[in-house]
């Protein structure tokens, strides 16, 4: 008869070792590494064994497309791939109080009008929820509620009532009673997964998985999590603004990285259906160091303001404050700058902001950042009808961007009058300058000359 044995296993990454290490050597974290209990692997065999199924040819398999079920929050169907997926299994994280409990109790109540929906909460009661549930207005009488956190009792509650959409919140908080492990460990996370995961694709149960965030914004326990699951979500933001993104990271049903923009408001969560011109409301006229970019998040076009300030430091060394952009990639940008267009900003403190919160990491977004930081540097406001779109090379030129005509579309029907492209470019928008003005430019000093020019 096997035995069991002692691990220890890094709650950060997953890592596993015979003994116990003050420093996980994967990940490189400290004190992660906890001491588990691994059962004989006898069990999980006839388990699997039970679960076995028969090769189908390709050409037989009905496709999921025509099953989709929508939520009726647009901007979530979107994420998502266009509606949920019977079978699948959607994993949400984010930071506490995002939002992840109210946007997963808005779901069931448009989803339990489709079929009955299984809500099941580990971190408040049965009365808590309806307290939320009061305040969001939600009042299905097909959406039922189970305070619970033993995996065994929440498969009895899904044999029982045999619902449609089943929502976990959170999967941290589940517990396999055959596991001496605590709940949150790797190990619990990882069984409970598999164990939900089985019981969706068996039963075709469209399963909805809260997940808590770690310090650093992963998903508590996960790599492994994130890996079991068919879609990852990511909520972006923090509590202190009212507009919160949800980020789709993974989905085996429709494309990466797609975002959906939400505003939370007294009754919940509502979506932004033009959150271009959302974010760019309260832009200041007349001020320096400001330009509009345009960037592609998932298939959509999104207008954003980029803010410069740069001004002499009283420092031995000049500061460097970015935010909602990569530190790194304005480092090099900023050379750029100072080599090939001759700004003088190693004496200059330079802060970078995104407005509305949001994290801009595509390549297309540095010509924007060229100009709002020589903009600020000279002190002369830019166009307040122009967007800014390329990608600066180390050598200073201007280098052609992708989906450049859904750019300068979504610029011109938000009444932008101007838009500085990459020359490589400009064969794909000849079709658009009836609407918008385009100036293609081939290196970024030339885009600089024109749009501070007076």
């Amino acid at each position: 008869m096997a035995k069991d044995k002692i691990v220890f296993r890094c709650q950060e990454c997953g890592y596993e070792s015979i003994n116990w290490m003050g420093k996980c050597p994967d990940c490189g974290k400290w004190n992660t590494l906890v001491e588990e209990k691994i059962a004989a692997p006898a069990k999980h065999k006839s388990r699997l064994e039970q679960n076995l199924s028969t090769p189908v040819r390709l050409a037989e398999i009905k496709s999921i497309e025509a099953d989709r079920i929508t939520t009726g929050i647009g901007e979530f169907d979107r994420i998502v791939g266009g509606g949920v997926v019977p079978g699948s299994i959607v994993l949400i994280g984010g930071a506490p109080g995002i939002g992840k409990s109210t946007l997963l109790l808005q779901v069931a109540q448009t989803l339990s009008a489709k079929g009955a929906m299984l809500y099941i909460s580990g971190e408040e009661s049965a009365q808590q929820i309806k307290l939320r549930a009061l305040r969001l207005g939600v009042n299905s009488d097909k959406l039922y509620l189970v305070s619970e956190t033993n995996i065994q009792n929440v498969k009895e509650y899904i044999n029982k009532l045999e619902p449609r959409f089943l929502v976990i919140d959170s999967i941290q908080t589940l517990y396999e009673p055959d596991l001496p492990s605590a709940p949150g460990s790797v190990g619990q996370v990882r069984e409970c997964t598999l164990q939900m995961m089985n019981l969706a694709k068996s039963r075709n149960i469209a399963t909805f998985i809260c997940g808590h965030v770690t310090k650093v914004g992963e998903i508590a326990g996960p790599r492994v999590l994130e890996h079991m699951v068919d879609t990852v979500l990511y909520f972006e933001g923090d509590t202190q603004h009212n507009y919160r993104i949800l980020r789709a990271v993974k989905n085996r049903f429709g494309s990466t990285n797609e975002i959906g923009i939400f505003s939370m408001q007294e009754k919940g969560l509502t979506e932004v259906l033009n959150p271009s011109q959302v974010l760019l409301s309260e832009r200041v006229s007349g001020a320096s160091g400001n330009v509009v970019i345009v960037s592609i998040e998932g298939t959509r076009p999104l207008l954003v303001e980029l803010q410069s300030l740069v001004s002499s430091t009283y420092m031995p060394v000049a500061r460097r404050q970015v935010q909602g952009m990569d530190y790194n990639r304005v480092q090099l940008l900023l050379a750029v700058m100072e080599k090939r267009l001759g700004l003088q900003l190693g004496s200059q403190d330079v802060f970078i902001n995104v407005a509305g919160g949001l994290e801009i990491d595509e390549p297309a977004s540095d010509l924007g950042l060229v100009c709002a930081v020589a903009s600020a540097f000279r002190n002369v406001p830019l166009d307040q009808l122009a967007v800014v779109m390329g990608e600066v090379g180390l050598s200073g030129e201007v280098r052609a961007v992708n989906f450049i005509k859904e750019r300068v579309q979504e610029a011109a029907k938000l009444g932008f009058k101007k838009a500085l492209i990459p020359f490589g470019n400009l064969k794909e928008v000849g079709s658009l300058n009836g609407k918008i003005e385009i100036v293609a430019v081939k290196t970024a000093k030339e885009a600089v000359d024109h749009i501070l020019k007076k």
